[in-house]
């Protein structure tokens, strides 16, 4: 499973890169807006940083402006990828760039129905929001395993990144249903490699490390 990060923090980019576990960035306008960037200047200070997929979301609604864009946001760096929603305009957008061999993130998918939509139209990458729905009390990973089941179904290219994440449980759960990616807020990382065992026992072998040569 690829693991992405969920941030425009240029600092925690660089601290998580150099633990080698990076494998891609989603953005969309709500982060960047928090990230006081310039939205261009920030993706591809993104783009220097992480070599993978990089999401840029479109900040438009009409196909016309989306592609326009996209086409755009593509020219910006060779690991950009165009996030556009799970509307009919999107769908119309993400046909058209695909058709111009331009990577297309596909987000704000709620259902297994979207999400096989937006495999039909050439979505590079398909966005659940787990987190989300379980926040309206709806079964966000149970949507996460349908989706995965269908597109193997029929052998879609098309990659399920789970999205909307909240807990570990969320994590632990979509390596388990098979998630082709997981995107991830940056404490969430800590807290996958946190474990008060690890600290004690590393704290034992350092004190017993005194007493022995090297």
């Amino acid at each position: 499973m690829q693991i992405f990060i969920d941030s425009a923090d240029l600092d925690q980019l660089r601290k998580y890169s150099q633990w080698g576990i990076v494998d891609g960035v989603t953005t969309n306008p709500t982060i960047i807006f928090q990230s006081q960037a310039n939205l261009k200047t920030r993706i591809q200070e993104i783009c220097k940083i992480v070599s993978g997929p990089v999401s840029s979301e479109v900040t438009v609604e009409d196909a016309e402006s989306m592609v326009k864009q996209g086409i755009e946001m593509a020219s910006w760096a060779p690991n950009v990828y165009v996030k556009v929603p799970c509307t009919p305009n999107g769908l119309i957008a993400a046909r058209i760039l695909n058709d111009q061999g331009i990577h297309v993130n596909v987000t704000l998918v709620f259902n297994p129905l979207q999400a096989l939509l937006a495999a039909k139209a050439g979505a590079t990458l398909v966005s659940p929001f787990v987190g989300r729905l379980d926040d309206i009390s709806e079964d966000g990973l149970g949507l996460l395993a349908d989706i995965v089941e269908i597109y193997a179904n029929y052998g879609f290219d098309t990659q399920v990144l789970s999205a909307s994440i909240r807990t570990l449980h969320h994590v632990i759960e979509s390596a388990r249903i098979g998630a082709d990616i997981i995107t991830l807020p940056p404490k969430l990382l800590d807290q996958m490699l946190n474990h008060p065992l690890t600290s004690s026992g590393l704290h034992k072998f350092m004190e017993d490390a005194k007493n022995i040569t090297f």
